[in-house]
């Protein structure tokens, strides 16, 4: 990954524009968040308060560019996503499939990972979610400093045993969050003002609703692509449409995991790391926005149900690999392909949201029946059948009773 991120010029990886997030558009929000600040009027800013403080970071890191300086911090968070997933991968019940599959999974990516913030993110996830069953208050902890980041970590919440645990975790995040506000507000200006860049954003061409415009543009439809808060948008007749029925169906994906909170019944040591990976996985493919990096949260979450024997989730892991190797084909390499929603592009985009949206249905109806009453019955199999039905074969002079 490194020496791809050195050669970042060549055309399949993107002639620099990978790396250009960071010692361009990074870099500048650096300078400004130095003077005390959050950009203001800025349409590519659109991250919480939180992210400030990962992209002043690299600060600490002395005698190095701000570009060499984060890659050594996001190698630094990969490695603590490492051993978190292979501790935890050692404990009774556990394996380290979790581990493998982070560490074989992240390459997938090529060099996107070490140019973007979102390993950093999805370290809070992870220690969150392996806090869980020993330590509420720390999963709260990091969820809340995940969702100070970037939002969704919050999810990693989402199946928390009821009770105690439940109370502990999610209070925690609640006053973590309000507290950092409270200081961010009192020593920065402008830390809210990227809530008005994101109730403009449109369909983004590598989204699920971007699919369907790609399909209708070659159809023949009036739609075009334009470059704007910082992503490639289709824009034309009826693509807001196209926008609010992501949000429909964003909303339908939240009702879902409501009712599946309140109707679950069962829960295992692995329920709180499947329950993550599905609403994440939900609110990824209803999103009007699905970035290549937004593939580094779903390997990760799915790393953390494979530390776990009792997951659900092995199918819908190796879903995610799929379209994980479909995204580093996508973008950077036949990005053009895409923009100009030739054929080419087209399959491809077809291929990887087909194989996210199949993850996500997958992921759900697994989970679901998890926590349905009937899963706590234990399958029986032929010779468990036989021990069973044998003593009562000799009690009955000899007729087998063939009821369960």
């Amino acid at each position: 990954m490194l020496w791809l991120l050195t050669h970042d010029q060549y055309p399949l990886l993107g002639r620099g524009g990978v790396a250009r997030e960071v010692w361009k558009l990074y870099f500048h929000w650096y300078g400004v968040l130095r003077h005390g600040a959050f950009p203001s009027g800025d349409q590519l800013w659109q991250y919480p308060p939180g992210a400030g403080a990962v992209l002043l970071s690299p600060a600490l890191v002395p005698g190095l560019t701000y570009f060499q300086a984060f890659v050594v911090l996001t190698l630094v968070t990969d490695a603590v996503i490492v051993l978190a997933l292979a501790r935890a991968g050692t404990r009774r019940g556990s394996t380290l499939l979790g581990a493998a599959l982070w560490t074989a999974g992240l390459p997938l990516l090529l060099h996107i990972p070490l140019a973007r913030y979102d390993v950093q993110v999805t370290a809070f996830a992870v220690i969150s979610l392996l806090a869980v069953p020993r330590h509420a208050r720390t999963s709260g902890v990091f969820a809340a400093l995940g969702a100070l980041v970037k939002v969704w970590p919050a999810l990693a919440l989402i199946g928390t045993p009821r009770g105690r645990t439940t109370r502990q975790a999610w209070t925690t995040a609640l006053v973590t969050v309000v507290t950092l506000l409270a200081v961010v507000e009192a020593l920065f200006r402008n830390p809210f003002d990227f809530l008005r860049q994101q109730g403009g954003r449109g369909v983004q061409i590598e989204s699920l609703g971007g699919t369907v415009l790609m399909f209708a543009r070659r159809a023949g439809w009036p739609v075009r692509t334009r470059y704007q808060y910082g992503a490639v948008e289709f824009v034309g007749p009826h693509v807001h449409l196209v926008a609010v029925g992501s949000l429909v169906l964003t909303g339908a994906a939240f009702a879902l995991l409501l009712l599946w909170r309140l109707q679950n019944r069962r829960w295992t040591p692995a329920t709180p790391y499947d329950a993550a990976l599905t609403a994440v996985l939900l609110f990824t493919v209803t999103s009007r926005v699905i970035s290549p990096q937004y593939m580094i949260w779903l390997v990760g979450l799915a790393a953390v149900c494979l530390t776990s024997r009792h997951t659900t989730q092995r199918p819908v892991a190796l879903l995610l690999l799929a379209a994980t190797a479909v995204s580093a084909v996508e973008y950077p390499a036949y990005y053009g392909e895409v923009v100009n929603s030739t054929w080419t592009g087209c399959v491809l985009m077809l291929a990887r949201n087909g194989l996210l949206m199949s993850a996500a249905v997958v992921s759900l109806v697994r989970l679901w029946r998890s926590g349905h009453p009937l899963a706590e019955r234990p399958e029986t199999d032929a010779s468990s059948w036989i021990s069973d039905r044998i003593p009562a074969y000799f009690r009955t002079g000899g007729e087998l009773p063939l009821n369960r």
